[in-house]
């Protein structure tokens, strides 16, 4: 018998192993097997059994064993995985390792974590010690309090050493043993699934839900509703009625720094087990949410793009919430986009997929124009709340305060002055963009990029957000040598130090990269937030996305501009959703709120558009720019990327590429060639980098392109001197 074999490498190939006569009818696909790889062992996901190889017997290797009973991928974890390597070309073994936890990619066994816990024996009794044994006494009314055992770190709480238990022990009255906890199930009865009433739905709400549910099968519903609208409630209610049937819901969301709130938020409402599952878990950690929704223990699990692997033994529903959100998107390695691996679970599943947005990304809108999706509204606030009205600041020719206009000053200190809160929103890290000398113009740019290194204030350093590379602050200019070095343009270091010496008996919170990287610091800045006291928010996206703000009434936007000029073609969109995001933060409750955008643009027709006729008037007009232009969702686009240690090389292996196939092979139809041309920035990490657009009317005859492209590659000379990687459906050019 041949086992089939997925290896993680880099290599787009299966390989072939000779089953040991002892495993002969055991190695079923979804399995792990240790298997020889060169010189190493590791491990691998079995997929096929065969009689037949390519290879003769003696060139085949034999497999070492099998470490699971039991496939340890589910079916639709299996085939999810396996389609999205092929379609996204990426190495089929490399996907499936990427379907697990890291445990269990290291081999562990797939059980929960066993904890070494404390009992009396079945003869011990409290006269078995003598009454001057004071403290042994005490230790083991505890234990004999608690027959199902207690953890060593529980006993040291309680004031005992770890002395005393050994007494016990010696004396044998108190024994050790492994506990393998499982998690256990929970009743269906409504009773025992709330713990908090729903909200009452207004009709639009009401509207949404029952279409979400009706049918039960696979159907995606996008579920467009404006900041504050109560598209949350909705879902809660959605998953409520499938956590009544005995199902499990999964809900994808963005960001990491969203998932505490968005968990607090579902065990304030659930008493279910509620799981998180995102890259600030540790392995172990990980390995157990994992395990439980695999045993349908983990009623409701929370997580970040990677949650869509996770197994469910009895699925009901997948959310995918801010579905417009590039976060879905690896831009690394695999890069997979998990909203649209959304859409084919659910499909795989059939269960309903909801996707909720206040900025629909224009594929989902495309979908729902074309009859593919369910296109709901949520036209009004929930509750009492009003929309936020919009004004422009034109800041052209007026004197700045690190970013901000006088007119902006005097606004943030009225609202103060009203007992309310403050949102500035700055899409900038550090004290400033950069550093310039003052006699010469020389700016202070990274060595290794093709950008500036920004300025850092606390710590003192100079930042290069590409690469990561980090030096002190210069004291002179590397060109003439001048000590006069000033800081240009302001990021949200500079305007947090600005507004503490405006309003020093404010409160300033930066929430940035930066100022949430120390475990619980987001938590704790949140809490003080929502204690409803006046306070001045300064901070990047992490502000603008899902955050319930009920004392904002200023939202103010420092650089409307950002993205009205870019080369990227989703730099109009990406610009509109941001805006609006952000905007959406303010005038939540019963007050009413203000938004305002900085710019030196003021007539620009998308930024008018966006405030007067709202984000579907501007998104159906770019569509119609997109399909005139055959740009996506009309029309497809791959990447090709590639870079090199040298310039020139990588441009020189794609070009290769694409000579070589339009002189011996045919283009499919309706495929179109661009480049290759140097990337946006040519040098990132001390790399050079180039890239080549391809766009096809069909997704099969594009896909057709791609594997021959793969092929191709096969037998370039140049492909051992650049790293290369293909991005289908790739969401920025960068």
């Amino acid at each position: 018998m041949i086992l089939r074999v997925a290896i993680p490498s880099p290599l787009h190939k299966l390989f072939d192993y000779l089953c040991p006569v002892e495993l002969e009818g055991l190695a079923k696909p979804g399995m792990r097997i240790k298997v020889p790889f060169g010189s190493r062992e590791i491990i691998g996901i079995v997929i096929d059994t065969d009689v037949h190889s390519d290879y003769s017997s003696k060139q085949l290797k034999t497999a070492l064993m099998l470490l699971d009973a039991d496939p340890v991928l589910d079916a639709t974890q299996f085939w999810l995985a396996r389609w999205a390597a092929h379609y996204y070309f990426y190495p089929e073994g490399e996907a499936l390792q990427q379907a697990l936890p890291v445990l269990l990619r290291k081999g562990q066994e797939p059980t929960f974590a066993h904890a070494t816990l404390w009992r009396a024996t079945a003869h011990a009794t409290l006269s078995s010690l003598a009454t001057s044994a004071k403290r042994q006494r005490e230790l083991l009314e505890l234990l004999l309090r608690n027959p199902q055992g207690v953890s060593t770190e529980a006993i040291k709480i309680e004031g005992f050493s770890t002395p005393l238990l050994k007494a016990l022990a010696d004396k044998h009255l108190a024994e050790s043993f492994a506990s393998h906890p499982r998690p256990y199930q929970f009743a269906t009865g409504s009773e025992t699934i709330l713990k908090e009433a729903p909200l009452t739905l207004n009709e639009e709400q009401a509207s949404a839900l029952y279409s979400l549910l009706n049918p039960s099968h696979f159907h995606t519903l996008l579920l467009e509703g404006i900041t504050g609208s109560g598209k949350t409630e909705v879902y809660l209610q959605a998953i409520e009625a499938i956590l009544k049937v005995g199902k499990q819901a999964l809900i994808l969301v963005p960001e990491i720094g969203l998932t505490p709130q968005t968990l607090s938020r579902f065990k304030a409402r659930f008493q279910v087990p509620v799981m998180a599952l995102h890259s600030g878990l540790t392995d172990r950690q990980r390995l157990d949410a994992w395990l439980m929704a695999r045993d349908g223990s983990a009623r409701i699990l929370i997580g970040t793009r990677s949650a869509i692997f996770t197994p469910m033994k009895n699925p009901g529903i997948i959310i995918v919430d801010e579905e417009h959100d590039p976060s879905f998107k690896q831009q690394e390695g695999f890069r997979y986009h998990a909203r649209d691996l959304a859409v084919l679970r659910a499909k795989k599943e059939d269960i309903p997929l909801l996707l909720t947005t206040a900025t629909p990304s224009l594929e989902s809108l495309h979908n729902a124009l074309d009859g593919r999706y369910q296109h709901l509204h949520l036209r009004q606030r929930a509750g009492n709340a009003s929309a936020p009205k919009f004004k422009f600041l034109d800041i052209r020719g007026e004197a700045l305060q690190a970013g901000m206009a006088p007119e902006l000053i005097h606004h943030i200190r009225q609202h103060l002055s009203a007992q309310t809160q403050v949102l500035i929103f700055l899409n900038r890290r550090g004290f400033s963009p950069s550093l310039i000398c003052h006699d010469c113009g020389a700016v202070n740019e990274c060595t290794r990029c093709d950008a500036r290194m920004t300025l850092h204030r606390s710590p003192a350093h100079m930042h290069c957000h590409h690469c990561d590379r980090q030096t002190p602050i210069p004291k002179r200019c590397h060109q003439c040598h001048s000590e006069d070095l000033r800081p240009s343009g302001a990021g949200t270091e500079r305007t947090e130090e600005q507004l503490k010496s405006l309003f020093p008996n404010i409160p300033v919170l930066r929430i940035d990269r930066d100022s949430t990287s120390r475990k619980h610091a987001l938590e704790n800045m949140m809490k003080q937030i929502h204690t409803g006291q006046p306070c001045i928010m300064i901070g990047t996206q992490m502000l603008a996305k899902g955050h319930h703000f009920p004392r904002v009434t200023l939202v103010a936007v420092l650089d409307a501009d950002a993205g009205l000029f870019s080369a990227d073609f989703r730099g109009m969109e990406k610009t509109a959703q941001l805006i609006l995001q952000v905007a959406g933060r303010a005038g939540r409750a019963e007050l009413s709120g203000e938004v305002l955008l900085q710019t030196h643009h003021p007539d620009h027709p998308m930024l008018a558009a966006l405030v007067t006729q709202g984000y579907e008037a501007f998104a159906k007009s770019e569509l119609v720019l997109r399909q005139g232009a055959g740009l996506p969702p009309f029309h497809h686009h791959a990447l090709i990327r590639a870079e090199a240690s040298r310039q020139g090389w990588a441009e020189a292996f794609l070009r290769s590429i694409r000579e070589a196939i339009e002189t011996h092979l045919s283009l499919p139809p309706g495929n179109h060639w661009s480049g290759p041309f140097p990337s946006p920035m040519e040098k990132r990490a001390g790399l050079f980098r180039s890239q080549m657009l391809i766009q096809g009317r069909e997704r099969r005859h594009l896909h057709t392109l791609l594997r021959m492209i793969m092929q191709e590659v096969e037998h370039n000379p140049m492909k051992n001197k650049v790293r290369w990687s293909i991005d289908v459906d790739p969401i920025d050019s960068y």
